[in-house]
């Protein structure tokens, strides 16, 4: 199954992004510029690591309608009440904490305007029991309540992680866990991929 093709898939029955401009906050190495800007009118990624937002740069050159910027959430550069569509993926795991961010979103959104946030659903899938060994404190119900008061929605999504080779998926979990957590899990799991669940927020701006 494809992780991106299910959440892009998700997103576009939700707020297509044709023609539209389109903020991705936190956008890393620039990995989603590209899908956004085939379609929308313009791109701009935001990303507060200058070594990947030099990466990101690097990645979209040669797009004339993609912007990326160094900065931070609560700081989007962008002017107001300027932006069809905001995709922060990874980028809020934990809700509560995100309400600058999400205050800066009131100011950038358009009318019917649609901001995504994607984050683990560590209740259920067996990634989701990793994440929980990881961080024992974390509260999936709590996250839950924090983006229903914010004013957002759920879609709860079941994708797949899935690798060439057993040496990839032994990488991946020790980038994603730390040492001993990783080794456990490599020695209890076998085979290419894992089963991951994941939480597509979203809300409209009125």
């Amino acid at each position: 199954m494809d992780p991106d093709g299910v959440l892009t898939s998700a997103m576009r029955e939700i707020r297509p992004w044709d023609a539209g401009h389109v903020v991705d906050i936190g956008c890393g190495t620039g990995f989603h510029l590209p899908l956004f800007a085939h379609t929308a009118y313009n791109v701009t990624g935001v990303e507060p690591h200058s070594a990947l937002a030099s990466a990101a740069r690097t990645r979209v050159a040669r797009m004339g309608n993609v912007a990326v910027h160094t900065g931070v959430a609560q700081e989007l550069p962008v002017a107001n009440a300027s932006v069809d569509v905001a995709h922060a993926r990874w980028a809020y795991f934990f809700g509560p904490g995100c309400e600058p961010g999400l205050a800066e979103l009131r100011r950038v959104m358009r009318r019917g305007g649609v901001a995504f946030v994607i984050d683990n659903d560590a209740s259920r899938s067996t990634f989701g029991s990793w994440f929980r060994r990881f961080l024992p404190d974390y509260r999936p119900d709590r996250v839950e309540r924090f983006w229903g008061t914010q004013g957002f929605q759920r879609r709860s999504l079941d994708i797949r992680w899935q690798f060439e080779s057993r040496a990839d998926f032994e990488s991946v979990v020790r980038i994603e866990f730390p040492p001993r957590l990783a080794a456990e899990i490599i020695a209890a799991h076998p085979g290419l991929g894992v089963d991951y669940a994941v939480n597509l927020w979203w809300r409209e701006y009125p």
